[in-house]
């Protein structure tokens, strides 16, 4: 590590004020941060706020959302291989050449094959995601002369999860593009976005590319084997889940890449609660919205609509609840501040949720469209509870 620091010292002088390379010195900038801690940091009051600086805030968020990321892999690899052993006959492609030539066949009870088969559809979405994040990023800090900020590698890990495995990866290069460029760098960068910019691209995908986005071919990585997720059976009238509650909790199940395991999402839960990272309001709001909806809804009941009869501990389970609860719902930029208005934004963001998956049966997913809600009146919501604060302190003032 010494030597690679020495190395970047040499060669900072090229990329910085003056140096050849200083147009792209932003793309510099980020992989030293990203290595070391930055040149550059304050020592003492009245700046220092806390130990936690955003580099390690981001690092945290890579470890908590690790879980989601391996079992992307596992569960995209098992669904493939299921799909390929009811077809009864061998897959054709470069990932199949591949597992061919190292050995590894397509066993849905081979935890390895599950692995390396799921890991080749989910790490080129990610690389695409990243590339392209990158180079809008140093276009951007480039023309604004500032640095390349760490949230990109957040987005750019938290979009592949959210998207489903047999997306084309010109579409991931065009919505990323618009989910950076519209969602965050529109807004004036880092900071100013008021939506979170993952949710922004995939909002774009399911209304730019609909059919390759949703219906039941999209979810299971396998050319003409179709399988619903189990809200998408629920919306078409069939009341077996098709799965048991345990696999849903685990994730064995189709949907979209990183969002089906609402245990990995809990561990990384814990994760960014213990490291005071994400608020933990926000998520037990987001869980009181979601439940105080679902039994209401139970209690209305319907002959038609199956939907109202899915249980709270089932929407927990059911499409990306956990997962958007947990990473998305919590982004800090984009969330509510004060303490009362994270119990009342994430509860808006469980009760939208539950809303929009019974009511509107055509787009039984409604977590993404929640949480974008969300956001645009998290403003407003912490502006009501920060009047309150205001209008008590004058009260006290005037009393005393």
């Amino acid at each position: 590590m010494k030597l690679l620091r020495t190395i970047l010292d040499k060669l900072e002088p090229h990329f910085g004020k003056g140096g050849k390379l200083e147009r792209v010195g932003p793309l510099f900038d980020a992989f030293d941060t990203f290595a070391y801690s930055p040149g550059q940091t304050t020592k003492g009051a009245p700046y220092v706020r806390d130990a936690l600086d955003l580099k390690r805030l981001m690092s945290a968020v890579f470890i908590a959302v690790a879980p989601c990321c391996l079992m992307a892999c596992y569960n995209t690899g098992f669904q493939a291989n299921l799909g390929i052993e009811a077809m009864g006959q061998d897959p054709a492609g470069w990932r199949a050449a591949i597992l061919s030539l190292i050995g590894i066949g397509f066993n849905p009870n081979n935890i390895i094959a599950n692995l390396l088969h799921g890991a080749l559809y989910f790490v080129p979405v990610y690389v695409v995601t990243l590339a392209v994040g990158v180079a809008w990023e140093t276009v951007f800090a480039s023309v604004r002369k500032h640095g390349i900020h760490e949230g990109l590698f957040v987005t750019s890990l938290l979009f592949p999860l959210i998207v489903p495995p047999a997306i084309p990866l010109w579409q991931v290069a065009i919505a990323i593009s618009f989910g950076v460029v519209i969602g965050k760098e529109a807004f004036g960068g880092v900071g100013m976005n008021i939506m979170n910019p993952a949710l922004i691209a995939r909002v774009f995908l399911y209304f730019a590319y609909p059919v390759e986005i949703s219906g039941d071919a999209v979810w299971v990585a396998v050319d003409g084997y179709t399988q619903a997720t189990p809200l998408g059976s629920l919306a078409n009238g069939i009341s077996d889940y098709g799965y048991a509650w345990w696999e849903a909790f685990v994730g064995l199940m189709p949907g979209s890449m990183g969002e089906t395991s609402a245990l990995a999402c809990l561990i990384g839960a814990g994760i960014l609660i213990v490291t005071k990272v994400a608020s933990w309001r926000i998520m037990v709001g987001c869980v009181i919205g979601m439940v105080a909806t679902a039994l209401l809804l139970n209690i209305i009941g319907s002959e038609t609509n199956l939907l109202f009869g899915v249980n709270p501990l089932w929407h927990f389970v059911l499409g990306g609840f956990a997962f958007g609860t947990v990473f998305m719902a919590t982004d800090p930029i984009t969330a509510a501040h004060t303490r009362q208005g994270k119990w009342w934004y994430g509860a808006l963001i469980g009760f939208l949720t539950v809303l929009v998956r019974v009511i509107n049966p055509a787009f039984p997913e409604g977590i993404m469209l929640a949480i974008l809600f969300g956001n645009v009146f998290a403003p407003a919501i912490d502006k009501i509870f920060v009047n309150q604060n205001i209008k008590r302190r004058r009260l006290r003032d005037v009393a005393g």
